[in-house]
């Protein structure tokens, strides 16, 4: 049984969030409370700031770092004291995400509303809904600023005039300054400010983290995505990763605790690993940061580990991907020693990851070969070397100094491609969801999917992005403010949203998974699939497919045979993630990989489940999981394609 202070605090912390609000000032962020943020600006591992914008640093191999901590300096040279290990730099960054623990809404392709627990942006939220990751440097985290009237520079955070939701045809007249949990904006009357926390003090910046508790109940509460934010970071960075509990408004009988569980991510301490009976979880109205350094690259996933057949059924899931060092080599020099180490790297020791302990592999003699190895190297050096993307000019949406991308430490290039396609797999059983929302018993053995969703949609929600399907195309208003409600799906960033139950609509389905690919273009599939009750499938029927990574690991031999499959169908049970690489090419040059000699035919293709029971949203002749795959000739920067 839980203890009354348990029930009671969060409670009144819920009922209190409104009043707390709407006593603020327009010039003042509120402070305290138990809703805390934590984005350091530096570390000992990285002990230079940011600037706003930085790109990633190159891998040029392990470098000695000198740090000092508590008056006691760390470092590779010299360092005699053997109760405080030296520090090595293999470069990164300090990343930082912010998100919610509540409840929401999202509409499936059949019009069906469906009530969620879920997590929600409160960083990155602009990112979020154009379908980009919410994770951001430490810098434009805390966006530092000085505000009008101040000499002081301090972190002024996210900040903006109107709500991130909007209102619907149904909203009550008063939607328009009315926020969610009842907050009217009553500091500013008569203006078209609907964010009752906004400080014109402050610059605008729709980006950056929330650390006011009251602007983190204002947009938290309710704003639930499917699948919760998407989150990337690069091998070597340290991420910082806040919760806050905000609670389900829709059920007030609940006091649910939430955590983040990254299952099947590296780490060496269950403190941070988000399974209560081992660590601890998040009370409602409480704030918690999870530390991790960034390990080896590959697709992974996260879902709230509290009563988990229930929580991920109801929608507590997303992913998260890390990008391999390989993608920081310097252009011209070698993939090969990056692993190996050797001449083809700029750094003064010529070592590679071989000299890290951490991913180094060890197979000189049987005795040191380590079978845990996560880089091993290839069986022979191929030549290839760091480039820009050959695509850069036919595909606009690359940028003019693109690298070209690859999923793992491959070493010989074997994993490059151009476009990321991360894709969440899941189930959503109506019934199940609507008895969560009604109060009565849940009935976990007859638990049975019906919608089948990718990143939160089935088809044709599935490829509902602007300017295609029939959906008007980016409008005079998206260069106004980001948050303005322009349609449904949002024809400024092809979010789609759901009216929620205080009349506002909030975008709880962003992330689109229509494919665009010039010919010659290699995708990176990042499939993760937390569905509870079904194994999922998808195929590929005209497009070649090769699985290149399973549980984030490449699929390589510790004798640096490659393992690959090629295929056109790749399977997944719950918990389960793999990488394939979805080609637009049928033949290529075998002394050039990067040319391709017979492209496939421009037009529009299918990813789609093969279970024909899959292709439907619940009892609808057509939709579920399926989506589609565009080969144009061309790519403008606005991705247009032209076939």
């Amino acid at each position: 049984m839980r203890k009354t202070y348990q029930i009671l605090l969060p409670l009144l912390l819920v009922c209190l969030a409104p009043l707390v609000a709407s006593a603020q000032n327009t010039t003042t962020a509120q402070a305290g409370g138990s809703f805390m943020v934590q984005c350091p600006s530096t570390t000992p591992f990285h002990p230079t700031p940011s600037n706003s914008g930085d790109p990633e640093p190159d891998y040029t191999g392990p470098t000695a770092l000198s740090s000092t901590l508590n008056g006691i300096t760390f470092s590779t040279a010299a360092n005699t004291d053997t109760q405080h290990p030296p520090y090595v730099s293999n470069g990164g960054q300090i990343k930082c995400q912010q998100i919610s623990g509540g409840d929401g809404y999202m509409t499936e392709a059949d019009g069906n509303q469906t009530f969620m627990f879920s997590f929600g942006p409160l960083s990155g939220l602009d990112n979020i809904k154009h379908g980009l990751p919410g994770t951001l440097l430490n810098a434009d985290f805390n966006n530092p600023c000085i505000p009008t009237g101040s000499t002081t520079q301090v972190n002024c955070y996210y900040n903006s005039p109107t709500l991130p939701s909007s209102c619907g045809v149904s909203a009550p007249a008063s939607c328009p300054t009315a926020g969610a949990a009842g907050i009217v904006a009553a500091q500013h009357p008569g203006s078209t400010v609907t964010d009752p926390t906004y400080d014109p003090t402050r610059p605008i910046n729709t980006n950056a983290g929330i650390a006011d508790p009251a602007t983190i109940m204002t947009i938290g509460v309710m704003n639930g995505n499917i699948p919760g934010p998407l989150s990337a970071i690069d091998e070597d960075d340290e991420f910082f990763l806040t919760l806050s509990n905000v609670g389900m408004i829709m059920r007030p009988d609940l006091f649910e605790q939430h955590t983040v569980h990254f299952h099947g991510y590296p780490n060496a301490s269950s403190y941070y690993d988000g399974v209560p009976d081992a660590t601890w979880a998040i009370n409602i109205g409480g704030s918690a940061t999870y530390y991790y350094l960034a390990p080896d690259a590959g697709t992974y996933f996260w879902h709230c580990h509290i009563t988990p057949p229930e929580h991920l059924q109801m929608g507590m899931v997303s992913q998260i991907y890390v990008r391999p060092r390989q993608n920081r080599v310097p252009l011209n020099h070698s993939l090969y020693a990056s692993l190996a180490g050797g001449s083809g790297l700029p750094n003064t020791d010529a070592s590679g990851q071989q000299s890290d302990l951490r991913t180094a592999c060890h197979t000189e003699t049987i005795t040191h070969q380590d079978i845990l190895c996560s880089v091993p190297l290839p069986q022979a050096d191929s030549g290839f070397h760091q480039q820009l993307d050959p695509f850069i000019g036919k595909d606009g949406r690359l940028a003019a100094t693109a690298r070209l991308k690859y999923v793992y430490n491959d070493g010989d290039g074997s994993t490059w491609y151009d476009l990321d396609v991360p894709i969440q797999l899941h189930g959503f059983d109506p019934n199940f969801h609507f008895v969560g929302m009604t109060f009565n018993p849940e009935g976990f053995a007859d638990m049975k999917d019906k919608y089948f969703l990718f990143n939160g949609r089935s088809y044709p929600d599935t490829i509902a992005v602007p300017g295609y399907n029939g959906l008007p195309g980016p409008t005079s208003a998206c260069s106004g403010d980001p948050h303005a409600y322009n349609g449904n799906p949002d024809p400024c960033s092809g979010a789609i949203g759901t009216e929620d139950s205080d009349g506002r609509t909030r975008f709880s389905q962003p992330l689109a998974t229509l494919i665009k690919l010039v010919q010659g273009e290699r995708a990176a599939l990042r499939i993760a699939n937390l569905a509870v009750t079904e194994y999922q499938t998808l195929a590929s029927l005209g497009l070649p497919m090769t699985m290149v990574g399973y549980q984030a690991k490449i699929l390589r031999d510790q004798a640096g045979n490659d393992l690959f499959i090629k295929t056109n169908s790749i399977n997944l049970g719950g918990g389960e993630s793999l990488d394939a690489i979805l080609d637009s090419c049928l033949v290529r040059d075998p002394a050039n990989p990067l040319t391709c000699t017979t492209p496939v035919p421009t037009g529009t293709y299918f990813l789609y489940s093969p279970i024909l029971d899959r292709l439907s949203n619940d009892a609808e002749n057509f939709g579920g999981a399926m989506t589609e795959v565009l080969v144009c000739s061309s790519i403008d920067a606005s991705g247009t394609c032209t076939f």
